[in-house]
C-alpha cells in the first residue's frame, strides 16, 4: 500500500514535535482589568484559613459578580500549563506506539501531581487521627462525670484539648478537600485540552465514529465527571484507615464483641460488591444511550430550519424520545442502585450495634454507659464515610466509563503527515503543487478509489479550472490537497502556505470583522482593499453595527452570498500563496460573480496559483488549464481552446450551459440603467433591520441573578406529584432521625439502670433499628420515585419547549447553549437532583437536632447555641451572595466551552487549510480557563464557609463539654453525658455533611434554573387546530393571493415587508428576483409560517393560513431549499423519514433526480450510509436528494430556492426539463439567484426594499426601461460577454 506523502518544502524539514502556544495569558501578569487569584501570593496561614479569597466574597456581596470580577487562576493552573506538563508526561509513559491507556493517562497524572497528591493525602491522614481522638475524648469525659479524674481539673484540660484537635481536624480536612478539588481542576483541564486539540486533527473516519453531539458530550459531561474523582479519591483509604482506628477504640470498650461489628461491616462490603458490578453495567448502558439521544438531538436542533420548512420536527421529536425511552430504563435502574445503596449504608449504623450488643449479651461483656457510647461514638465518626460509599463507588464508575470514552476518542485515527507552515518562504520553486496519486480514497478499509490516476503539476501563478458533473470528484480532489483524504497511494507536494474557500460557508459566531481578520492583525488599507474586492462595501453599511455586527451561529443573519463573500475576504486577506476555491460563485448573482471574478481571482490572486471548482462555463476561457473530470479520474486537461476543439465532453458542458439560459440570449434587451451592485440571491439580511442600535442577534447568555431562594426546587418539585412524594421522604428521615434519638435515649436512661436486664435492653434497642430501616426502604422508594417522575416531566417538558420554539430562537441562540442543557445540566437532574435534595434536607435536619439535643442534656449550651446558629445563617447569607453567581458563572462559561467546540467541529477542515489549529487551541484554553476560574473560586468558597461553620460548631462542642465538666452530673447521669458528647462529636459531620449537600444542591440549582429557561419557551403557532383543518387534498388548485402583507420580526421593530398585494394562479410558475435585502426570503419564511405577518394575510385556495395548523400548512407544500441538508441515516430515511412510500416510488424518483445509478452502485442500495450532515456525499448530490423529497411530496406548490446551484450546467438542463414536466400542474415559486432559471417563468415578482415593485411576464419587463428585472437581466449577460474579458 502506498503512503500519503504531504510536504511543504521551505528549505528545512518540518519539525516533528507539536508547536506549542505561548499565549499572553499564560504569564503571571495581570491580563486586562483582572488580576490574578490571590491564591497565588498568599502566605501559609491565609491559605490554611481561607483569608485570601475575603476581598472576592466582599465584593460579591455587595455587587452581582460577573465574568470581569472573577480574579484569573494562577499560571500553574492554567489549561495550557497543564496541557503541556500532563502531554510531556504522558508521551513518556505511552508503551504500545501512540497508544493512549488508562494507566499511561494514570501514571502522567501521578508523575505531575505526585505532591500534590501526596500533600492531600497528609491532610486526610491528620483529619482521619484527630477525629478517631472523639471517642477517647468521650470516654475520658465520662471517667471524669463518675469521678474518675487523672488529676485536678483533668476536664478543663480536656475540653481545652478537644477544641484544639476538632480545629486540626477542621483545618487539615478543608485543605484535603480543596487540594484534591484543584487536582480534579488541572486533570480536567488537561482533558478538555486534549479533547480540544484531537478534535482539530481527527480524520474523516475518526469524524464517522464519534459524532458532533458526542464530542460536544466529552467536554461538557465525561471530563468534568473525572475531574470529580480526585475529591472522592481519599476517601477510599482514609474510610479503611477510620474503620481500623474506630474498631481498635471499640475493642478497648467492649473486647470480642468487636467481632461482631466487624463481620456487620464486612458483609455489608461483600454485598456491595456485585452492587457496584450492576451499577457499573447500568452506568455503561446509560452513557450508551445518552450518546444516542444526543446524537439524534444535536442533528435535530442544528436543522431545526428545515425540520420545520418540511413539517419533520414532530415525527425527529418521537424518534428522539424513543430514544429517551431506553435511556429511561438505564436512568431508572442507576436511580433504584442508588436507592439501594441508601438502605443498606443508612442502615448499617443503625442494625450494627444492636449486633454487637447482642454479642456481648452472648459472651457475657457488661455494657456501661462509657463503653457503650464509646462504641456508639466510634461508630458515628464512620457513619457518614460509610454513607458516602454510594457516592464513592458512583463517581469511580462514572469516571471510569467517561475516561473510556475519551481514551478511545483519543486514540481515534488522526490526519497525518500534516506539517504545514503558514509563513513559507517558496524560494525558487516554480511549482506550486504536484499531484501525482495512483488512488485516492476517502475509505482505508475498500480497494475502491473515489478518484483515480490523478497526475497533476501546477505550476506558480497558474489558474486552474475543475469543471464535471456531479459527484465526479472534484471537491475530493481539493480535500486530497488539503491532506483531508485519509487513503492517497501517492505522493502530494505543495510549495506554499495555502487558502481554502469551501463549498458550504463556515462562519465563526463573532463579528463581520473577526471573521475576515481570522486571527490577524489588522492592516486598515488591506482591510479596506479585500472589503471592496469582495463586494461587501455595500453590504456592511447595510450592518446595523458595521462591521462590529454579530454573526449568528452558521452566519443565520447572512444571506447565502453574504457568507461565501465572508470567506473569500478571509482567504483573500490571509495572502497566501494557493488558493482553493470550492465553487464559491454559486450562490451569488450575474453581476456579483463577474465582479468578484474580475476585482478578485484576476487582479488581487494575479500571481497567486488558483485552483477554482466551478459549473459556471462563463468564466472558463481565462483559466491557464481546466480540468474536466468524471467518475474520478481526470478526463481532460487543457486550455479552454483546446478543449472545445478536441475534446466532446466539454464542448457539450458548454453547450448545457446555453441550453440551461433558455431564452435569454435569443431576446435582445434594452440596455440597463447601469444599477451596478448589489446581488441575486437568497438573503436573510433583511433580518437584521430587526436589531435595534442597542442589541445583537447574539446576546450574552441569560443567567439568573441574585438569590433565587426556594424558587428552584420548588420548580424542580412541581414535575409529577414532586411535592407529594418530596413531603413523604421527609417524613420518613424525620422519622429515622426521631428513631436514633429514641434509641440512644433508651440506653442513656437504661444502660447502668439496675431494674433494666440486658434482654430486654437489647430487644427494644433491636426493635427500634429494624423499625428504622423499614423506614429507610420506604424513604428510598420515595425518592427514587421522586428521581424517575421528575426526569421523565422534564425532559417532556422540555423536549416539546425545544420542538415548538420559532426560528427565531435558534436563530439567536448558539447550539452549544442547548446542548449544555440537554446534556450535561440534564444528567445532573436525572441521576443526582432527587437524592442530593433529599439527603442535603435531611443532613441538615440531622444538625439542627444535634444542636437540640445538647441544648436539652446540657442546658447552659443554648447561650451559645443560640446566637452562633445566628451567626451561621449570617455567614450562609454572606456566602451565598458570591457563591451563586460563581455557580451560574461556571455554568454559562461551560455553554461557551460547548459552542466553540461545536462550530470548531463544522469549521475542521477550514481551520486546517489555513493552518490555524493553534490559533483556535489558544481560544479553546482561554475557554477552559474562563470556565475553570468561577468553579476554583466556587469550591474556595465553599471551604471556606465550611471551615468557619466546623469553628463555631467546635465552639458548641467545646461549650458543652465545659459544661459537664462544670455543673458536675455525677455517676448517675454518665448515660446523658454520653448521650451528647456522641452527638457533639457528630455534629462537625452532619455539619460538614449538611454544608457539603447544601452547596452541591445549589449547583444542582443552576442547572434547574438554565433548564428551566429553556422549558418555557413562546411556541409556535398550534400545530393543528382541529376545528380548522384543511382538506387532505388541499390546495387543490394552487391559488395564492396575498393582501396588504406587511411584516416585521418583533414589536417595534422596522417593517421588513412593507403591505405587498399579489395574486399567484394556480399552476403558474413564478420567479421571485431582488437585491440583497430586499425581502426575497422573508416573503417565503412568511408563506412557511417560520414568520408571522404583523399585518395583512395570504390565502390559499380560499384559506386563511394562519387560521390553520402549522403541521397542515408546512406538510402541504414541497420545498428545494438551498442549503441542502442530509441526517445521518439512510438513503431511504432521508428521502422518506415518515415512510410513506413504496420502494418503487424512490427508486422512481430517484431515476428522475439522477441519482439511481450512483446509488445502485452502492453498497446496500437504499439502506446505503448516509452520514451525519451527508458528509460522504457532495454537495450537488444532497442538492438532488432534496429534489426527491420534492418529487415524492407532489406537492401542489412547491418552492425552489436555487434548487440547483451546486450542480453543473447539463445536470441543470435534465433537472429544471424534471421540475417543468413533474410539477407541470403545480404552482411553482423560485427565488432566483441565477436569470435563466426564472426566464421561462410565467411570472416575474420584483422585490425591493420590502416592497413589490413589479409582477408582469419575464418578457415584458425586459423590455421596459424602468425595469428592475430588466436592469438585472442585463447584468447577468454582460457577465457572459465580460467573462472572457475579465
Amino acid at each position: 500500500m502506498g503512503q500519503q506523502q504531504r510536504h511543504v518544502e521551505n528549505g528545512s524539514s518540518a519539525p516533528e514535535a507539536e508547536p506549542l502556544l505561548l499565549p499572553p495569558s499564560s504569564s503571571g501578569e495581570p491580563v486586562g482589568d483582572r488580576d490574578v487569584t490571590p491564591f497565588a501570593h498568599a502566605g501559609l496561614l491565609s491559605k490554611f484559613t481561607f483569608w485570601w479569597l475575603n476581598p472576592l466574597l466582599k465584593k460579591g456581596s455587595r455587587k452581582i459578580l460577573d465574568e470581569d470580577d472573577i480574579p484569573l487562576l494562577r499560571p500553574q493552573d492554567r489549561a495550557e500549563s497543564c496541557y503541556l506538563r500532563f502531554t510531556e508526561q504522558l508521551r513518556g509513559q505511552m508503551t504500545d506506539g501512540k497508544v493512549i491507556t488508562s494507566r499511561s493517562i494514570l501514571l502522567a497524572v501521578w508523575r505531575c501531581l505526585w505532591k500534590e497528591i501526596l500533600v492531600s493525602g497528609l491532610c486526610a491522614l491528620a483529619k482521619v487521627v484527630t477525629l478517631a481522638t472523639g471517642p477517647l475524648f468521650l470516654r475520658a469525659f465520662i471517667e471524669v462525670a463518675e469521678g474518675s479524674e487523672s488529676f485536678k481539673y483533668e476536664g478543663y484540660v480536656l475540653a481545652v484539648g478537644l477544641f484544639l484537635t476538632k480545629c486540626v481536624e477542621s483545618l487539615s480536612e478543608r485543605q484535603w478537600f480543596f487540594r484534591t478539588r484543584l487536582i480534579g481542576l488541572e486533570i480536567r483541564s488537561f482533558l478538555l485540552a486534549s479533547v480540544f486539540r484531537k478534535q482539530l486533527r481527527l480524520s474523516n473516519v475518526g469524524n464517522r465514529i464519534h459524532s458532533p453531539g458526542e464530542v460536544v458530550s466529552y467536554v461538557t459531561t465525561d471530563a468534568y465527571n473525572i475531574g470529580e474523582f480526585p475529591y472522592w479519591f481519599h476517601q477510599i483509604w482514609s474510610t479503611s484507615l477510620q474503620f481500623v482506628l474506630a474498631l481498635a477504640i471499640v475493642y478497648c470498650s467492649i473486647g470480642v464483641a468487636t467481632i461482631s461489628a466487624l463481620v456487620g461491616i464486612i458483609l455489608i462490603v461483600l454485598v456491595t460488591s456485585p452492587m457496584a458490578k450492576q451499577q457499573l453495567k447500568y452506568q455503561l448502558r446509560l452513557t450508551e444511550a445518552q450518546g444516542k439521544r444526543l446524537k439524534v438531538l444535536g442533528e435535530s436542533l442544528t436543522n431545526m430550519r428545515v425540520l420545520k420548512l418540511y413539517a419533520w420536527e414532530t415525527h425527529f421529536k418521537k424518534v428522539v424520545e424513543c430514544l429517551r425511552d431506553e435511556e429511561f430504563t438505564w436512568i431508572s435502574s442507576v436511580l433504584a442502585q442508588k436507592g439501594y445503596y441508601l438502605i443498606l449504608f443508612w442502615s448499617s449504623p443503625v442494625l450494627v450495634p444492636a449486633i454487637t450488643f447482642w454479642t456481648c449479651y452472648l459472651v457475657g461483656i457488661p455494657l456501661t454507659a462509657s463503653s457503650v457510647f464509646t462504641f456508639l461514638a466510634s461508630l458515628r465518626i464512620v457513619q457518614e464515610p460509610i454513607r458516602l460509599i454510594p457516592d464513592v463507588v458512583g463517581v469511580f464508575i462514572q469516571a471510569h466509563v467517561s475516561l473510556t470514552r475519551i481514551i478511545k476518542f483519543l486514540n481515534a485515527p488522526e490526519l497525518e503527515n500534516r506539517q504545514i507552515n503558514q509563513n513559507i518562504d517558496i524560494g525558487v520553486h516554480v511549482k506550486s503543487l504536484v499531484v501525482n496519486a495512483a488512488k485516492i480514497s476517502w475509505d482505508t478499509g475498500t480497494m475502491k478509489a473515489n478518484l483515480s490516476n490523478i497526475n497533476l503539476v501546477i505550476e506558480r501563478g497558474q489558474k486552474i479550472a475543475i469543471c464535471g458533473e456531479v459527484g465526479s470528484g472534484k471537491s475530493t480532489l481539493l480535500a486530497s490537497v488539503l491532506g483531508e483524504v485519509p487513503y492517497i497511494e501517492g505522493t502530494v507536494s505543495i510549495h506554499g502556505s495555502v487558502a481554502y474557500v469551501s463549498q458550504m460557508a463556515w462562519i465563526q459566531t463573532g463579528t463581520v470583522q473577526e471573521n475576515i481578520l481570522f486571527g490577524l492583525d489588522m492592516d486598515p488599507v488591506k482591510y479596506h482593499e479585500t472589503i471592496r474586492r469582495c463586494s461587501l462595501t455595500k453590504d456592511i453599511k447595510m450592518f446595523p453595527f458595521g462591521d462590529q455586527t454579530l454573526i449568528g451561529e452558521k452566519g443565520v443573519n447572512l444571506s447565502g452570498g453574504q457568507k461565501q463573500r465572508i470567506q473569500l475576504a478571509r482567504a483573500l486577506y490571509q495572502d497566501a500563496d494557493i488558493y482553493l476555491l470550492d465553487d464559491p460563485f454559486s450562490a451569488v448573482d450575474a453581476h456579483t460573480a463577474t465582479s468578484l471574478f474580475k476585482d478578485y481571482v484576476i487582479e488581487s490572486l494575479s500571481g497567486k496559483t488558483v485552483l477554482l471548482v466551478t459549473h459556471q462555463v462563463d468564466f472558463l476561457p481565462t483559466f491557464n488549464s481546466i480540468l474536466l473530470m468524471s467518475s474520478g479520474q481526470v478526463m481532460s486537461e487543457g486550455s479552454y481552446t483546446d478543449l472545445m476543439s478536441n475534446c466532446r465532453e466539454f464542448q457539450v458542458l458548454v453547450a448545457a450551459h446555453t441550453i440551461t439560459a433558455g431564452i435569454g440570449n435569443k431576446t435582445n434587451p434594452v440596455s440597463s440603467c447601469g444599477i451596478r451592485d448589489g446581488e441575486i440571491q437568497r438573503t436573510s439580511t433583511e433580518e437584521t433591520t430587526a436589531f435595534s442600535q442597542s442589541d445583537q442577534l447574539i446576546q450574552q447568555e441569560e443567567r439568573e441573578v441574585g438569590d433565587a431562594g426556594l424558587k428552584p426546587y420548588l420548580q424542580y418539585l412541581k414535575h409529577s406529584n414532586g411535592f407529594f412524594l418530596f413531603a413523604l421522604a421527609t417524613i420518613a428521615h424525620a422519622t429515622f432521625i426521631v428513631g436514633q434519638l429514641a434509641q440512644s435515649y433508651w440506653l442513656a436512661i437504661n444502660v447502668d439502670s439496675s431494674e433494666m436486664n440486658q434482654i430486654e435492653l437489647n430487644v427494644v434497642y433491636t426493635g427500634i433499628g429494624v423499625v428504622l430501616a423499614f423506614v429507610l426502604l420506604i424513604r428510598s422508594l420515595f425518592v427514587t420515585r421522586l428521581g424517575c417522575r421528575a426526569s421523565k416531566s422534564i425532559f417532556a417538558t422540555l423536549l416539546q419547549s425545544l420542538t415548538r420554539a420559532p426560528m427565531s430562537f435558534y436563530d439567536s441562540t448558539p447550539l452549544g447553549r442547548i446542548l449544555s442543557r440537554v446534556s450535561s445540566d440534564l444528567n445532573i437532574l436525572d441521576v443526582d437532583a432527587a437524592f442530593k435534595l433529599t439527603i442535603a434536607v435531611g443532613s441538615t435536619m440531622n444538625t439542627y437536632f444535634s444542636f437540640m439535643v445538647l441544648v436539652i442534656l446540657t442546658w447552659p449550651t443554648i447561650f451559645v447555641v443560640v446566637p452562633l446558629v445566628y451567626l451561621t445563617i449570617i455567614i450562609q447569607k454572606y456566602y451565598y451572595a458570591s457563591a451563586k453567581e460563581l455557580m451560574r458563572l461556571d455554568g454559562t462559561t461551560k455553554s461557551a466551552l460547548a459552542s466553540n467546540m461545536a462550530e470548531s467541529i463544522a469549521g475542521a477542515i477550514t481551520i486546517r487549510a489555513f493552518n490555524k489549529e493553534d490559533q483556535f487551541f489558544e481560544k479553546s484554553l482561554q475557554l477552559i480557563d474562563a470556565n475553570a476560574s468561577p468553579y476554583f473560586h466556587s469550591f474556595s468558597a465553599n471551604e471556606w464557609l465550611i471551615q468557619r461553620l466546623e469553628i463555631l460548631a467546635t465552639i458548641v462542642l467545646t461549650v458543652s463539654a465545659l459544661t459537664i465538666t462544670v455543673l458536675q452530673f455525677g455517676s448517675s447521669k454518665s448515660g446523658y453525658i454520653g448521650m451528647a458528647l456522641a452527638y457533639g462529636l457528630s455534629l462537625n459531620i452532619f455539619l460538614v455533611v449538611s454544608v457539603q449537600f447544601q452547596c452541591q444542591l445549589s449547583n444542582l440549582s443552576i442547572s434547574i434554573e438554565r433548564l428551566e429557561q429553556y422549558m418555557h419557551i413562546q411556541s409556535e403557532a398550534p400545530e393543528v387546530i382541529e376545528t380548522n383543518r384543511p382538506a387532505q387534498d388541499w390546495p387543490l388548485f394552487g391559488n395564492i393571493e396575498i393582501k396588504n402583507l406587511k411584516v416585521r420580526y418583533r414589536p417595534g421593530a422596522p417593517l421588513v415587508l412593507h403591505g405587498i398585494n399579489c395574486r399567484i394562479q394556480g399552476g403558474h410558475k413564478v420567479g421571485i428576483v431582488g437585491r440583497t435585502g430586499s425581502g426575497k426570503t422573508t416573503l417565503i419564511s412568511t408563506l412557511f409560517r417560520l414568520v408571522e405577518p404583523s399585518e395583512g394575510k395570504i390565502v390559499i385556495d380560499d384559506i386563511d393560513i394562519s387560521l390553520i395548523g402549522l403541521q397542515d400548512l408546512r406538510s402541504h407544500f414541497g420545498i428545494i431549499p438551498q442549503d441542502p441538508t442530509l441526517f445521518g441515516g439512510s438513503v431511504r430515511y432521508n428521502l422518506d423519514p415518515l415512510g410513506e412510500y413504496t420502494e418503487h416510488e424512490i427508486w422512481e424518483v430517484l431515476e428522475k433526480c439522477q441519482l439511481r445509478e450512483t446509488i445502485q452502485e452502492k453498497e446496500g442500495g437504499l439502506d446505503a450510509s448516509v452520514l451525519q450532515d451527508g458528509s460522504n456525499w457532495s454537495m450537488g448530490q444532497r442538492q438532488l436528494f432534496c429534489l426527491g423529497r420534492a418529487l415524492l411530496r407532489k406537492s401542489r406548490i412547491l418552492v425552489l430556492d436555487e434548487a440547483t446551484a451546486s450542480v453543473d450546467n447539463a445536470t441543470d438542463t435534465i433537472l429544471q426539463r424534471t421540475i417543468r414536466k413533474e410539477f407541470a400542474e403545480c404552482t411553482v415559486i423560485t427565488v432566483a439567484h441565477r436569470i435563466p432559471t426564472v426566464m421561462d417563468c410565467t411570472m416575474v415578482m420584483s422585490i425591493s426594499d420590502g416592497r413589490l415593485v413589479e409582477y408582469e411576464d419575464p418578457r415584458e419587463l425586459i423590455q421596459k426601461d424602468e425595469s428592475l428585472f430588466g436592469q438585472l437581466y442585463k447584468e447577468y449577460w454582460s457577465r457572459g460577454d465580460g467573462g472572457g474579458d475579465a
